[in-house]
């Protein structure tokens, strides 16, 4: 066989051969249909947060319930991380450009970063609130705010819902900010229950701070998701090692070396990898493992994957 050809062979890229687009267009179609029920559900929460968050503004005030209000201002801050949810959601399906190769998915988890620092920061003002409360405790309109927390855990609770089922990790984080209002407004509806018939005033704030402890709990756990991710830590889905013992049992493949699994942004995974070869002596072999490869590979979904190849002779100068 020439070797000079060999050489040019070897020296490509391995890039996916067969589009999974083409593989498997049941699943892809499955997938763009997420991408869009992602920012459908998004925009309905953001309308519908940002139209009650108006609505407990007024009766906050008109009840004198600074529960109402505070949450109201909590709300606002949900508001604003589900419009940024959505903006950044829609900008992550955009198609890849000479600026960002790999696409705009990334973007997606941008917006999950930015809702768990919003969200940390306003359990951090519920949390001052709440203290407040409890050392200056003050009256309020407990049937006003029962009518409030119906409506509170009706409108949060249809918009949490929506975003319950979602796949992306931005969908995940906003879900628990509305999941924190669900549940705050279950506290001010009990609470509003017992001052009716019972002046305990220090309930209202006490339940709402073991709730927002709750949430500020599952958030970091979120948190500490997006961050390992951004990290560019190996998918939990992914088993490494696994994956490395499979490629070494294919045949005329000696070692491996450089090989990386990362997530774009919790769902779409990428992989590179150099092998080194061994008893090569015609262009079929390659082509076999080539093959063999691809079809390792496709069995793990990978958005894009990348195999460098090299001969025994050959000296890796990343090693």
């Amino acid at each position: 066989m020439d070797r000079s050809i060999f050489g040019k062979v070897l020296s490509l890229n391995l890039k996916k051969i067969v589009s999974l687009k083409c593989l498997y267009p049941e699943e892809n179609m499955a997938h763009d249909h997420s991408h869009n029920t992602s920012g459908k559900n998004l925009k309905i929460a953001f309308f519908l947060n940002l139209g009650f968050t108006i609505l407990e503004f007024i009766g906050g005030m008109y009840v004198n319930s600074i529960a109402i209000v505070s949450d109201a201002v909590h709300d606002l801050g949900d508001s604003l991380s589900l419009g940024t949810a959505w903006y950044l959601d829609k900008k992550s399906h955009q198609e890849s450009n000479s600026k960002y190769s790999f696409g705009y998915k990334r973007f997606s988890l941008l917006g999950a970063l930015i809702n768990s620092l919003v969200l940390i920061v306003g359990s951090i003002y519920v949390i001052s609130e709440a203290v407040g409360r409890i050392l200056e405790p003050e009256s309020s309109d407990a049937k006003g705010m029962i009518i409030f927390a119906i409506i509170g855990v009706t409108v949060n609770g249809y918009a949490a819902w929506k975003l319950s089922s979602g796949k992306t990790l931005n969908e995940k984080i906003v879900s628990w900010h509305l999941m924190e209002d669900v549940l705050g407004w279950f506290a001010v509806l009990i609470v509003a229950i017992i001052l009716l018939f019972k002046d305990i005033q220090y309930l209202d704030p006490a339940l709402s701070l073991l709730i927002t402890l709750y949430i500020l709990y599952n958030v970091f756990k979120r948190l500490k998701e997006t961050l390992f991710i951004f990290l560019q830590g190996v998918p939990k889905d992914i088993d490494l090692k696994g994956l490395e013992n499979r490629i070494l049992k294919v045949e005329n493949i000696a070692s491996l070396h450089h090989m990386h699994v990362w997530s774009m942004e919790g769902e779409n995974h990428v992989f590179t990898v150099h092998l080194k070869l061994k008893h090569i002596q015609e262009l079929k072999q390659l082509q076999e493992v080539k093959e063999r490869m691809r079809e390792i590979l496709e069995e793990y979904h990978f958005d894009h994957f990348t195999v460098e190849t090299e001969l025994d002779s050959d000296t890796c100068k990343l090693e």
